[in-house]
């Protein structure tokens, strides 16, 4: 199972959240602080195609499959196979499952053949050893007019670690377009930039 890209952080401590404490990012408060169809407004579209990077137990990617809608699709990313099963369970109650396309990520990089819209990265940059390398291999993956949207928990990494992303997203090819507020987050929105 991959360990190297979506894992403990590269600089200081790592902050890896364990997967028993996963649901508790998917209660009834949040729902109230972190609207998906808010935060993608004017990201996601019906018909997209969207990745959700670390996606835990599909928070978000339950509701970017509602804004796509059955003519597009979300590749739901994670390093945890064990969470991933919970992913299509909770599909399958919603019966989104069609829509929703499920990715362990490996050891060579992301592999994801499927070519984005919109790349989600919520809460999960500070866990990986080679943030440059995932932001890379994100940006390879975004369309032209593409968007990946990062977001990291103020209460967990500190403004100059975020700023520190901004400038690897920049080295990977991406171009800062906006700093949208996000409730308890730091957030930055991407484009793809010039072809790498």
């Amino acid at each position: 199972m991959r360990r190297d890209i979506l894992s403990p952080a590269e600089e200081g401590r790592p902050h890896r959240c364990p997967p028993w404490f996963y649901c508790t990012f998917d209660n009834p408060l949040r729902r109230l602080i972190h609207k998906p169809a808010v935060i993608f407004e004017e990201l996601l579209h019906p018909g997209d195609t969207a990745v959700d990077l670390g996606c835990g137990r599909g928070y978000f990617s339950l509701a970017m499959a509602d804004i796509v809608g059955p003519a597009g699709k979300v590749v739901a990313v994670d390093v945890l196979a064990s969470i991933l099963l919970k992913v299509r369970a909770r599909a399958r109650r919603r019966k989104l499952e069609d829509r929703i396309r499920l990715h362990l990520a490996g050891p060579a990089g992301l592999d994801i053949p499927e070519k984005a819209d919109f790349v989600l990265a919520f809460w999960m940059l500070h866990e990986v050893p080679d943030r440059r390398r995932l932001l890379a291999d994100a940006r390879a993956r975004l369309k032209a007019g593409g968007f990946l949207l990062a977001a990291e928990p103020k209460l967990h990494v500190k403004e100059a670690d975020f700023e520190r992303t901004i400038v690897l997203a920049g080295e990977a090819g991406l171009t800062l377009l906006d700093r949208p507020r996000i409730a308890l987050s730091r957030a930055a929105l991407f484009g793809p930039g010039s072809p790498a």
